[in-house]
């Protein structure tokens, strides 16, 4: 084993890119060999600094010519599907970035093909990944607030804050730009993880503040048949907010609780001594339960979530805790919130 050597590469090598070729590259069992990439500036770079990397200005070439065990994408979304088609072709292992495809069609054929083929894929949905998010999932699971009954799931950044001349592709809905597949996508799994994916979407509404083309801001109602019910709560253009904020806020018959990617504040109404819980308002801080990493670059999560892909590749018999299956559910409630905006929520 102390020469296996998972043979990677990185399609699409901007911000997210660079991330994850950071972190990946500090895994003992995984060789990066090339990467793919449409920035000469980028792609120079890489050659002058990093000894031994192949590097390509087309996917198709790179996925032709290198032997590989895995791909991890960080392309616009609108190339998601194709890349990935591609790699299952040639028996290819994939980790793609949110969200997954801008097609919930394409998304849930992919699934089926991955599956299928018994090949590893998992989407980049960190926050499942996040130890106060798996923190909240346990309670919830345990009974430890009682039946949920209400959340509310939010998101903020500043990712847009001024209107932006010329076309990009966060201005363009169908190359995967827009609040709802750049920020609320996060929110969205984010409640499928923890509460289920809704079996109604009511009351969207979309609001443009800078941008022309898509959503900067979205709010909507997710109903279940259990009785459970919800809000989602996204803007990528408040100021406000220094970085990107997940929030959830969920309602149970025993308690509540508050939380974020630090922390988490939970009410009880009685003590729960084998939660270490008392009556009343607790706090719970990341710091008092992470579990530490090899390699830190922007959040625990980060890592968390490359270093279980390569450890599904390695030891094919961990379940993978972010699917294409499980993305394609966020997809399909995407795909509900545009649809109810456009039925319900115009004048």
């Amino acid at each position: 084993m102390a020469d296996f050597k998972i043979k990677l590469a990185i399609i699409g090598v901007g911000r997210m890119g660079i991330t994850h070729y950071s972190i990946i590259n500090s895994h003992p069992y995984v060789k990066i060999t090339s990467v793919a990439d449409t920035s000469s500036l980028i792609l120079n770079l890489m050659k002058k600094y990093l000894n031994g990397i192949h590097t390509y200005d087309d996917y198709n070439k790179l996925l032709d010519q290198e032997v590989l065990d895995a791909i991890i994408i960080c392309t616009p979304p609108s190339l998601h599907y194709q890349v990935a088609i591609k790699a299952a072709e040639k028996g290819i292992h994939v980790f793609s970035e949110k969200p997954f495809t801008t097609d919930n069609y394409k998304a849930r054929e992919l699934a089926a093909i991955f599956e299928h083929k018994k090949l590893v894929n998992q989407v980049g949905y960190v926050n499942r990944f996040n130890d106060i998010f798996r923190t909240v999932k346990n309670y919830i699971e345990k009974g430890v607030i009682g039946n949920v009954i209400r959340f509310k799931s939010e998101m903020y950044s500043r990712t847009i804050t001024k209107t932006e001349e010329g076309k990009t592709w966060r201005d363009s809905r169908e190359n995967g730009g827009g609040a709802v597949f750049e920020v609320a996508s996060h929110a969205i799994d984010l409640v499928n993880f923890l509460i289920g994916k809704p079996d109604k979407v009511t009351g969207t509404s979309l609001t443009s503040i800078y941008s022309k083309n898509v959503e900067d801001a979205v709010n909507s109602t997710f109903l279940y048949k259990n009785g459970i019910s919800g809000t989602l709560n996204v803007n990528w253009s408040d100021e406000s907010f220094r970085k990107p904020t997940n929030k959830i806020e969920v309602f149970g018959s025993q308690g509540k609780i508050l939380a974020d990617q630090h922390g988490i504040k939970i009410y009880m109404k009685n003590n729960s001594s084998e939660n270490n819980l008392r009556e009343g308002w607790n706090t719970i801080y990341i710091t008092d339960i992470f579990k530490p990493v090899p390699f830190y670059v922007r959040g625990n999560e980060f890592t968390a979530q490359l270093y279980h892909f390569a450890e599904c590749i390695k030891n094919n018999t961990i379940k993978n805790n972010c699917t294409f299956r499980d993305a394609t559910n966020t997809l399909d409630v995407i795909d509900a919130i545009f649809n109810d905006f456009e039925l319900n929520g115009k004048f």
